[in-house]
């Protein structure tokens, strides 16, 4: 098992691991390009993570299906100098072997990298086989001992949710060294308070619009709250509304960042620590 005292980590990754044993829960919004994580951080957000789906989209690529390491670690580079840490989602590991997964770890905690997401689900719709996953969990937290390591299993996600077997994996994951567990798609407060109760690793789940609020998560012992690409949508649904209402001749919401603010989000300055 992996352990931490003796890892030394930068202000960043020190920031983002004591977030998740805060007095409140880590709500961490997702962002997809520098824009959106520059306009979270400027609204006070203490972390940012990214989605997958969105840096996908935004490269016309289909989500989880491993083709999009090159946006990826170039988004990174962009993010890693907010003034804010960021946790970047790797989908599988962007790589055949707990080896290459490594590098690319490393590679991203080189940029200044608090975090990574590494999930279990396949674009086959099925899960990775769990030796594997914990093998590449432990090459990850060898070759970059700093990165907190949010292991996500799909098995909710995926299908109707197995709990036993999910806890199964979280138990390993934990063995294998890494820092979190994620188990998106998990909405049953039973459940949820199963699986914190499961691991001493702080608990992040997927924001469910109808079905959660953080008050109640906060309350099942949940650790870390993802937003997931529920911002994406957002943004995408706004887009087209606000079009509509320009050519209907509707009304335009207020709020909107004017020309300047969004300038002003290209000067975020750089974290200097």
């Amino acid at each position: 098992m992996s352990t931490h005292t003796q890892t030394v980590r930068t202000p960043h990754q020190r920031a983002f691991r004591a977030l998740h044993h805060a007095a409140h829960p880590l709500v961490l919004p997702n962002a997809w390009d520098h824009a959106s994580a520059a306009v979270l951080a400027a609204a006070g957000f203490a972390a940012i993570g990214t989605t997958s789906l969105g840096v996908a989209a935004a490269a016309g690529k289909r989500d989880a299906s491993g083709d999009t390491a090159a946006e990826t670690l170039a988004l990174a580079r962009r993010l890693a100098g907010l003034p804010c840490p960021v946790s970047v989602d790797i989908e599988g590991g962007f790589a055949d072997t707990p080896r290459g997964v490594a590098e690319i770890a490393a590679e991203l905690a080189a940029l200044g990298v608090a975090g990574v997401n590494i999930e279990d689900g396949r674009p086959d719709g099925t899960l990775a086989d769990l030796g594997e996953r914990c093998e590449t969990i432990a090459a990850v937290k060898a070759e970059a001992p700093g990165l907190f390591v949010n292991a996500r299993t799909d098995t909710y996600w995926l299908g109707a949710g197995n709990l036993a077997a999910t806890i199964g994996r979280l138990r390993a994951f934990a063995e294998a060294g890494a820092d979190g567990v994620f188990v998106p798609g998990v909405a049953d407060a039973d459940d949820v308070r199963a699986l914190v109760d499961a691991t001493d690793l702080p608990l992040n789940v997927l924001f469910l619009p109808g079905r959660h609020t953080v008050a109640g998560l906060a309350a099942l012992g949940v650790r870390r709250i993802s937003t997931g690409s529920l911002l994406l949508r957002a943004a995408l649904h706004a887009v087209a509304e606000t079009a509509r209402a320009v050519a209907a001749g509707g009304r335009i919401p207020a709020g909107i960042p004017s020309y300047q603010d969004v300038q002003a989000l290209a000067g975020t300055p750089l974290d200097q620590s």
